[in-house]
């Protein structure tokens, strides 16, 4: 990494300190990973700027602060098992992977899927087992998991995923529509109920159902 790219990134812990992100050991995971290698070469520069910028099949890679907040208020340990839904650029599933014991990712675009696994393979980041299909729908065979992240917005939190959260367990994921204000939302499962906690406004993109195999 230059000089430049160094400086940045110092400048972005900085700027997610000031923003309420206190936990050390998420810093030093962010710090760690080198953001430049999930974007298209072109917006290189950009890696360490907080803000989300595009990847193929129309996604995006979250901005900084909003991985880092959504981390946080996910508490993730070493003893967790954690589903994420919309791997995505594979960026939010290497910090995970560096904080849990065991990452399961899904992904709907074949061309996403097909990348992130060549990242996780160049980070030798054996605890993530990768699933390319629907998740909304979650991963049955898997559940129930400790903690659940989504990275779409969806009008409604999708009853299939709650009922796969374990018991104590925590998922934080967007809910509105598009165009309109989201919020992050977290919630706890608490044996048959369920305890809901509105954060920070966000904008994402929307979660859909199916599969796509080609961007």
């Amino acid at each position: 990494m230059n000089g430049s790219l160094v400086s940045k990134k110092n400048e972005l812990i900085e700027k997610l300190r000031v923003l309420g992100i206190v936990d050390e050991t998420l810093l030093s995971t962010i710090f760690s990973i080198a953001r430049e290698d999930f974007i298209p070469k072109y917006l290189r520069n950009q890696a360490y700027e907080n803000a989300a910028l595009p990847i193929e099949c129309e996604q995006t890679i979250s901005q900084p602060y909003i991985v880092a907040y959504m981390t946080q208020e996910l508490k993730v340990n070493k003893s967790h098992k954690v589903l994420e839904i919309g791997t995505g650029s594979g960026y939010q599933a290497v910090i995970l992977a560096k904080l849990c014991k065991r990452l399961f990712t899904i992904e709907r675009h074949l061309p996403l899927y097909t990348a992130a696994e060549e990242i996780f393979k160049k980070f030798r980041l054996f605890n993530i087992i990768t699933l390319f299909g629907n998740g909304i729908k979650g991963w049955k065979e898997q559940e129930p998991f400790d903690r659940i992240i989504v990275t779409a917005a969806a009008e409604d939190i999708p009853q299939k995923l709650l009922s796969q959260l374990k018991d104590e367990g925590i998922m934080v994921i967007p809910i509105g529509i598009q165009g309109e204000t989201q919020h992050i939302v977290r919630v706890t499962r608490r044996g048959g109920e369920f305890d809901f906690k509105t954060c920070v406004p966000v904008k994402f993109v929307p979660l859909l159902s199916g599969i796509v195999h080609s961007s």
